[in-house]
């Protein structure tokens, strides 16, 4: 079960979608601005937001950028061109996952299960991972970093926890990607780069991510 805001314009789209949503247990509730979306969403808790890119107002890219600043939702992007440069920027965003239109629903409804699993999965029984300047709460999934509480997408909290649970360990592009599931092939790599950047960035100054040439990525924080 899931509940789901849909900010479309498509108010046809929205309805038809509202209807397929319910064989598989999810409810939506949809705004066709983002004004009123942004609203809803302050208001009520959802599970996801699926988001289209072209918007009166203002283009998704930039509701995706307001959503970061208060909330950690899932997000799901939809680009009528489907072009790889619009998907790159959804995803450096934070975005979690994006779907070219036209679309099949029973695609999207796919996306967002795998996106929704991603949450599930993360979970490690209310463990408390602590390390020097770095704190994960994987009940809360909350992470704190240098003290300062840090919001993470879905994406990139599960990226961190994948490496923050095996200190040292190095791990391949390949690795990650069967752990981020969802995203198109056709920016797999490039993907990873992006979610690589966006977790650096939050968790600056500190410096715990390793590019090691060739062969990945690791953490290098020490368990206390």
């Amino acid at each position: 079960m899931g509940h789901l805001l849909l900010i479309d314009d498509d108010e046809r789209l929205a309805a038809l979608l509202a209807r397929y949503f319910e064989r598989f247990q999810l409810t939506m509730d949809s705004a066709v601005t983002p004004s009123d979306g942004l609203r809803k969403l302050r208001g009520h808790h959802y599970d996801m937001v699926i988001l289209d890119v072209m918007l009166p107002e203002q283009d998704g890219f930039e509701v995706c950028k307001n959503i970061r600043k208060f909330s950690a939702v899932p997000i799901i992007m939809l680009t009528a061109r489907g072009e790889v440069t619009d998907r790159v920027v959804g995803l450096e965003l934070g975005a979690d996952d994006y779907l070219a239109k036209p679309f099949e629903p029973r695609e999207l409804v796919a996306r967002i299960q795998n996106v929704l699993k991603r949450i599930v999965r993360t979970g490690t029984g209310g463990a408390l991972l602590k390390y020097e300047r770095l704190t994960i709460d994987t009940d809360t999934q909350l992470v704190s970093a240098d003290g300062k509480d840090v919001a993470f997408s879905a994406l990139e909290y599960q990226f961190l926890i994948l490496l923050a649970q095996h200190p040292n360990k190095v791990f391949s592009r390949d690795e990650i990607l069967n752990e981020l599931k969802g995203i198109d092939a056709d920016i797999y790599t490039r993907s990873v780069d992006i979610l690589v950047s966006r977790v650096r960035q939050k968790i600056a100054p500190l410096e715990l991510i390793k590019t090691v040439r060739g062969a990945g990525y690791c953490f290098t924080g020490k368990p206390l």
